[in-house]
């Protein structure tokens, strides 16, 4: 393996709280190694159109410019969904769009640049490229980076503690006002095709149903459910949804497709507090909570993971590694190949405990 002096990071795929903390671990534990740090911008668009950047598509990153954005959201390094290098969105002569791969010439950009090595910060999709990256010949870790919390091979995410956390406040919110109308009020939650954020975050609220992907529902049992509630001296509910919740026999509901990107889902929510309006003879109104959910400051322990992923990751290639991933597997990390950790989808087990504690409590999950 050749001599790593230059180390870059990038961050890929949808924003998550926690990531300038890997960041600012990443940079400072490099550093003190004798490392030489530089940012991509806006995941690999800094290296494949530096054009678009008067400043340069790469930043130096030192210790002054990493400071004091441990508890910052965002990133300072900027991201996208748009930019996969192995389907890049490119016009033809003909005037129409179509996917092309781009990763020779992302892969041409760094020794241009005399990167030596990657820490790539995303999801499934950035680190499915990350390892594309590392088969190619440029040393590659990867950091779990997803609020959805459904890549393979890690306990957890950074991201997802802090969605789950802002998530559970809302809807302890929304309780009051759903009493005091005697409404009820569906909760659209993200999570793509993954029911964690809806699951976690429902049971935490005290919620009457929780509508996941893994678990198809039946609009008339989650009615069923919710008619029983005035029995009980209880006029409101709450209804927890995942974006990507779908009906027994249906699909979920896709807002669009777009080349060199993910499918974009919506409407989940809406779609079951329409049809469960005239089932429950109550008002029911819809709370989206979206992009909410990926802003902020991130949690203590959405901070501490982010930290210590991050300085692991230059662990990992100081002792030579690269195709791997930082996992948590508690009370320490290990490291995992990306290819595992990318192959397939992490979805809530249906025999998980916290099913089986919501099913105790009485939520009904619509089956």
């Amino acid at each position: 393996m050749r001599v790593i002096k230059k180390i870059a990071i990038n961050t890929g795929g949808g924003d998550a709280p926690g990531l300038n903390a890997v960041i600012r671990a990443v940079v400072v534990s490099a550093i003190n190694k004798g490392y030489e740090v530089v940012g991509i911008r806006d995941g690999y668009n800094g290296l494949l159109r530096p054009e678009d950047y008067p400043e340069g598509g790469l930043m130096h990153l030192t210790r002054r410019s990493v400071r004091g954005i441990t508890h910052l959201g965002g990133t300072i390094l900027g991201t996208t969904n748009k930019g996969n290098p192995a389907k890049y969105p490119t016009m033809g002569p003909d005037g129409k769009m179509y996917e092309k791969d781009r990763t020779d010439e992302l892969i041409a950009a760094f020794r241009k640049n005399g990167i030596d090595a990657l820490v790539a910060l995303g999801g499934d999709g950035s680190l499915g490229i990350a390892n594309i990256i590392s088969e190619k010949g440029i040393p590659t870790i990867g950091v779990p980076k997803t609020i959805d919390n459904d890549l393979d091979k890690t306990v957890v995410t950074f991201g997802f503690d802090t969605a789950v956390s802002f998530a559970t406040e809302c809807i302890d919110r929304l309780h009051s006002t759903a009493e005091a109308h005697r409404r009820v009020m569906v909760v659209e939650v993200m999570g793509r095709y993954a029911g964690w954020i809806a699951l976690n975050s429902g049971v935490s609220g005290n919620a009457d149903a929780i509508l996941i992907p893994e678990i198809p529902y039946d609009i008339n049992k989650v009615a069923a459910a919710i008619r029983e509630r005035p029995k009980r001296g209880k006029h409101y509910a709450i209804v927890v949804v995942a974006e990507g919740a779908l009906p027994v026999g249906g699909s979920a509901s896709v807002v669009s497709r777009e080349l060199g990107r993910a499918e974009k889902l919506g409407g989940a929510g809406e779609r079951v507090a329409k049809e469960l309006e005239p089932l429950v003879d109550k008002e029911c109104r819809t709370v989206v909570l979206g992009h909410l959910l990926r802003g902020g400051c991130p949690t203590t322990f959405d901070r501490l993971i982010s930290l210590r992923f991050g300085a692991a990751a230059i662990r990992a290639l100081d002792e030579g590694m690269s195709g791997v991933m930082v996992a948590l597997d508690p009370p320490t990390v290990r490291y995992v190949p990306l290819k595992d950790a990318t192959r397939r989808m992490k979805v809530v087990p249906l025999s998980c405990d916290t099913i089986r504690t919501a099913r105790d409590l009485g939520i009904s999950f619509g089956d």
